[in-house]
Parts: structure tokens; sequence; C-alpha cells
């Protein structure tokens, strides 16, 4: 018998939104992790009502190879599909969350439908009720809602992807590989997802805002496995409304500026 002792798990409890909170997260991680070929999902030990057990992960270094091999994996998930736009995990009826705050999951046949009703808009009222949004910035971020939720920026070639939701850079861990080609192979590790279908730029907008490490080797693996329609830098802007508005809604004034900004730079589109 090995004297080394097992790691305990990671658990997280009390979380105020009742018995769908946790189980909701355990449902898009296991649907992310379903993706053949994509990256590595934290695996759930248990879950109930009150709280989640997830696998420890011990804590590495990105490097560019690593941050290589992540967008191929990412891109490979995304593949993977969704049943719709807005559609939630395979198998999961509750109710919705993006960190500790719901949000909706209703298919619709439009992404920008779903992306300006369900993604930004909710959190835009939360901003304003704030008070940390109005006057002419909150009329540029409606006027860009508006001609997303019209289809202005569809396109007939996309597909709902595999999305993660809440890509930013604290929800990739970096772990010593599990198939290690090397003594300091590192992965990444995927946590916290507000999984659901939607657009594959929106994941790769989130790691940008927030600041991936090695991201343009993330983003040169995606390109080797699925390269992304042309202008896809210009629309990062518009991928990025979701997370500044949600931001808006609970971090204050300052991201609700950059939200008007990237509102702006969508009306040029």
């Amino acid at each position: 018998m090995s004297g080394a002792r097992e790691k305990r798990p990671f658990v997280k409890r009390g979380s105020g939104h009742g018995p769908d909170f946790y189980r909701h997260e355990a449902a898009g991680l296991a649907w992310l992790a379903a993706a053949p070929g994509g990256p590595r999902v934290v695996e759930v030990l248990g879950v109930d009502d009150d709280e989640i057990a997830l696998e420890p992960v011990p804590a590495g270094r990105a490097t560019a190879q690593a941050a290589r091999r992540f967008g191929r994996s990412l891109a490979v998930m995304h593949d993977a599909g969704a049943a719709a736009w807005g559609a939630p995990a395979d198998g999961w009826a509750g109710r919705c969350f993006i960190g500790n705050r719901p949000q909706e999951c209703r298919p619709t046949g439009s992404w920008g439908e779903f992306y300006a009703e369900q993604r930004v808009r909710p959190f835009v009222a939360i901003a304003v009720d704030l008070g940390v949004l109005g006057g002419a910035d909150l009329a540029v971020v409606e006027r860009a809602c508006d001609r997303i939720a019209a289809g202005d920026v569809d396109h007939p070639d996309d597909r709902p992807a595999r999305l993660h939701g809440d890509l930013w850079t604290g929800n990739v861990l970096w772990a010593p590989a599990r198939a290690a080609a090397g003594a300091d192979d590192v992965e990444a590790v995927l946590i916290d997802p507000a999984a659901h279908g939607g657009h594959r730029e929106t994941d790769l907008a989130m790691l940008a805002l927030f600041g991936a490490p090695h991201l343009e080797e993330i983003l040169r693996g995606y390109h080797q496995r699925h390269p992304l329609r042309e202008g896809w830098r210009q629309r990062v802007p518009l991928h990025q409304l979701h997370p500044l508005a949600t931001h808006s809604a609970g971090h204050g004034a300052g991201y609700a500026v950059a939200l008007a900004d990237a509102a702006r730079k969508v009306l040029q589109l």
C-alpha cells in the first residue's frame, strides 16, 4: 500500500441559488467533456442540491506548445456542436447561470436574436438599474443590440458550437499533462462553464478580453483545426458584448464604458 495521501476533492457549496446551481455546472462539464478530442475538462466527483465536488487540479505553467494544443482541442470541442443557438447542455432542463448570475438558455433559430436578447440585454438592464449605464452610452448599446437581434451580423455558414460560455483566463487551468510527453508537459483544464450552443468566436473573444497566456498560440492552434471566417478579428468587440455587459452589471462603470465602446465598433461592422 502506497504511503502517499490521496488528494482531497475541491468542494464548492452554498450558492444560495437553489438545487439547480451546482447541477447545472455538472451538466455543462459533462457535455463539454463528451466532445471526443476536446480539451481536458475537470472531473465531477459528486454533485447534489447543495454542493459539487471536483477533482483537484495541480498547478502548472502554460507554455506555447500547450497553448497551441489547447487551441486545436478547443476547436474540436466547438465542432462537436449543439442542438440549437441558445440550447443548454444536453439533458439539462433547469435554470442556467454564468458565474453567480442566472441567465437564460432558450433555443432560437437565429444566433443574433439569441445573443442580443438572452446574453446582452438582460445584463444591460441590470447595469441601467444600478446607474452605471445610461444616456448616449446606453443608446449606442441598444442600437447595436437592435442590429444584432435583426440578424445583421448572422452568417449562413455559422452553426451552433459547443461553447464553454465563460471562457475567461481564470476558467482555464494549466496542469501537468496526464499523458505527458516530457517532464515539463502541461495541458489546459476547463472549469466553471456556462455551457450552451453559441458562436465559436465568443469563447475566443473572452479569452482575448481577459488576457489568456500565449493567446496567439491558442489562436494558431485553433486555426490549424478550424480556420475562422474572414474578418473575425474585427468581430471581436461583437463577441465581447456579453462579458462586458455581465461585468457592467456587477463590477462597475468602467466596464460600462468599455461596453459602449465595443457597441460603437459593432455598429461599424
